[in-house]
Order: C-alpha cells, then sequence, then structure tokens
C-alpha cells in the first residue's frame, strides 16, 4: 500500500489536492494531503525554509508512514526534495509536479536571477508573496469554474521560505524519482531537472495542461501519480 504525501505549491494548502485524493484512495492507497506553515488554516504560523522541510518529515514520522510517496507541486518541491532526503527507507519515490527543486545553498527566490521579481514583491509586500492577478492564469488549460476555486483558495505565501537557501543531505540523483512537465506552463524543465534526466533513477512524464493539473486535470494527475508509484525503485 503506497502512501501519497501531497505538497502544494505557493498560495495553496491541502484543499488544492481534494479532487486528486479520491482518486487515490479509490485505488487502495493513502493519501495525506499537507498544509504547510504559514498557509491556508496555517496562516499566521511562523514559516522558513526549515520549518517548511519539518513540516513534511514530521508528518510522515508522526503518521508513522511507509512505502512513501512524497509530491511537490511547484515551489513545494523545494522542501520536498530536502525532506526525500531525510526520511530514509520510508521513500518510495518523489515525484515533482511542474516544480523547483532544491539546489543546496540556493533559495527559490534571490535579489537577482529569476528570482528577482518575486524577491521585490516580498519586500514590497510585508514579507509575503501575494497571489497573482487572475490573469496572469490565462492560458493554463483551467476552466472558469477550476479558476475561480484556485483563486478562493489561494492565499499570500510567507516570504522567509522563498528567501532562505536548501540544505541538501544527499544529492538528488540518488533517489528514485518522477518530473512531471505541464506543457502548457512551459514546454522544458529547468537545466538542473534536465541534468538529473539523464541518469538512471529520474523520469520525465507530460501532461498535456497547464500549471496546476490538481485544478485542471484531477484525474489524469492521480493517473500519473499511481503509475509513478507502481515504478520499481532502481
Amino acid at each position: 500500500m503506497t502512501q501519497f504525501v501531497l505538497v502544494s505549491g505557493a498560495w495553496l494548502d491541502e484543499r488544492a489536492w481534494s479532487d486528486v485524493v479520491p482518486h487515490l484512495r479509490a485505488a487502495g492507497h493513502g493519501a495525506h494531503p499537507l498544509t504547510l506553515s504559514g498557509l491556508g488554516a496555517r496562516q499566521g504560523v511562523p514559516a522558513g525554509q526549515r520549518t517548511h522541510v519539518e513540516d513534511i518529515t514530521g508528518a510522515i514520522e508522526a503518521r508513522d508512514l511507509r512505502e512513501v510517496v512524497l509530491v511537490g507541486h511547484s515551489y513545494s518541491g523545494i522542501p520536498v526534495g530536502q525532506a526525500a532526503a531525510r526520511i530514509g527507507d520510508r521513500l518510495a519515490r518523489v515525484v515533482y509536479v511542474d516544480a523547483n527543486i532544491p539546489i543546496d545553498g540556493s533559495a527559490f527566490a534571490n535579489p537577482s536571477g529569476r528570482g528577482a521579481e518575486i524577491f521585490a514583491a516580498i519586500e514590497a509586500h510585508d514579507g509575503v508573496w501575494p497571489p497573482p492577478a487572475p490573469a496572469e492564469f490565462g492560458g493554463q488549460g483551467l476552466t472558469e469554474a477550476q479558476l475561480a476555486r484556485l483563486l478562493a483558495e489561494a492565499a499570500p505565501h510567507p516570504g522567509a521560505p522563498l528567501t532562505e537557501p536548501a540544505v541538501l543531505d544527499r544529492s538528488l540523483s540518488e533517489l528514485p524519482t518522477t518530473y512531471v512537465k505541464c506543457l502548457l506552463d512551459w514546454p522544458e524543465p529547468f537545466p538542473e531537472v534536465v541534468e538529473l534526466l539523464t541518469g538512471p533513477r529520474w523520469e520525465l512524464v507530460e501532461m498535456d495542461t497547464g500549471h496546476w493539473p490538481m485544478y485542471s486535470r484531477p484525474r489524469e494527475l492521480a493517473d500519473v501519480l499511481l503509475a509513478a508509484a507502481a515504478r520499481k525503485r532502481p
């Protein structure tokens, strides 16, 4: 029995997975969507990058989960990747859903490079990253109802987890991993992901949808997760 631990990206909490969870449980597996500190019902809880990693490892250990498929979407790929390296033989597989991956010593956002705009937005909004305007979700395969739900569930994301560096205990290349690329968002994975995909433990799966497949294609995403869980460990 696989135990899926599902972690949403920026602005979102466990509700993002509500259309995915029933399909995983109907297939006979456990499904555990998490809300990270500072988000959803946990708004106001102090949070940093280390806090989000501990949110994930703590939930897995508290529930004594084994055969864990640890799923990270977008930003949460960064704490998920760090947590995956720390839970030892509890881990069966990592799945990144159109996600960032942790790079030792680097943050999701920084004052220069591709995170400069995010860093500036955090500084301009008292330490949080506000959700995008509705128009920024265009072209992502979302129906009006799906977009309305996403916007209703989104909340400002605490800035510290986005600007604090990741710390890796082992190489991501050592972990059995599926990377899910959502083609409507951007057709190519990040360069650091492309490099890891050349190794024997990483595989690429493409979905013809946008950056939020848990909203736009929940059944298809559930099927991708189930197929990833069925992979034998290398």
